[in-house]
């Protein structure tokens, strides 16, 4: 049971940062393009690679640590069903090019951070 309160705690987290980062995006930028979004999904697409390496191959972060900040954490961070939903609005409305400019830069960049964060990872800690 304490795997799950961590877990559900670390979602808390996760969730409330995506709120705000979202909504700073959001006024920062305007909503032409779901900025936000995207840069949620590359953060936590880098984060989630480091946090597992660290854990997985380096063992220096325990498996319930492990589980509050990949689950948890990152889980209520990234926001893949709200980029689903976006995307989908964008190809109802016919604005093909904004949802496919999302779809293309979110898994480009998703990768992408996904590689920066395994390579900082080992960086740190070899492996």
């Amino acid at each position: 049971m304490s795997r799950l309160f961590w877990i559900c705690l670390g979602g808390a987290v996760g969730t409330g940062a995506r709120y705000i980062l979202a909504g700073w995006v959001l006024r920062l930028l305007g909503p032409a393009f779901p900025f936000g979004t995207l840069l949620i999904n590359v953060l936590g697409s880098f984060a989630i690679s480091v946090v597992m390496h660290l854990a997985l191959s380096a063992k220096l972060i325990a498996p319930t640590l492990r589980l509050t900040l990949a689950t948890g954490v990152l889980g209520g961070f990234t926001t893949y069903s709200t980029f689903n939903y976006e995307t989908l609005a964008y190809l109802r409305e016919g604005n093909w090019a904004v949802g496919i400019t999302n779809v293309a830069a979110t898994v480009l960049l998703c990768l992408a951070a996904g590689i920066a964060g395994l390579a900082f990872a080992r960086g740190l800690v070899g492996g």
